[in-house]
């Protein structure tokens, strides 16, 4: 079996499978806005969330990763890449790498492990060395003045 399509039994009507289109969409990236198969189709709004930020960050580019995102449904369930979207906008990693790194931990059911020295517009965390009479500090009761 190459394809699946429902039948379409109504006069001048067309049905759409958005999926089949996005390798195009892919590479005619202009068109994203204007795609046929693309209107209607009922995303959960995290995903818009994800376009909005990932053209803000990268301009075209993030408009391409954006259908790479959407790619992952050729292989995996609407439900996974959701949620992977979902905790990836909650950690502030918005890419393709990290929204697929995250749905495969999901799959996989394994902790995720991003590097984010791969999305260098991410604020850098600073964390400074812990003493020892800090630790000392807490465990008799005077933490104030620990900072």
């Amino acid at each position: 079996m190459i394809a699946r399509h429902p039948r379409c039994w109504d006069r001048d009507e067309i049905v759409f499978d958005p999926i089949h289109y996005l390798p195009l969409l892919e590479q005619k990236i202009n068109a994203l806005d204007q795609a046929a198969p693309l209107q209607g189709w009922n995303l959960p709004e995290e995903f818009a969330t994800l376009r909005r930020l990932m053209e803000a960050r990268m301009h075209r580019h993030g408009r391409r990763e954006y259908v790479q995102v959407l790619r992952l449904l050729e292989t995996f369930h609407l439900a996974d890449l959701h949620a992977a979207v979902r905790q990836a906008l909650q950690m502030g990693a918005i890419g393709f790498d990290a929204v697929k790194h995250l749905l495969l931990c999901r799959v996989e059911r394994r902790p995720p492990r991003l590097d984010l020295d791969c999305y260098p517009y991410l604020p850098k965390a600073t964390v400074e060395k812990t003493e020892a009479r800090s630790y000392m500090r807490l465990l008799s009761g005077g933490a104030e003045g620990v900072a």
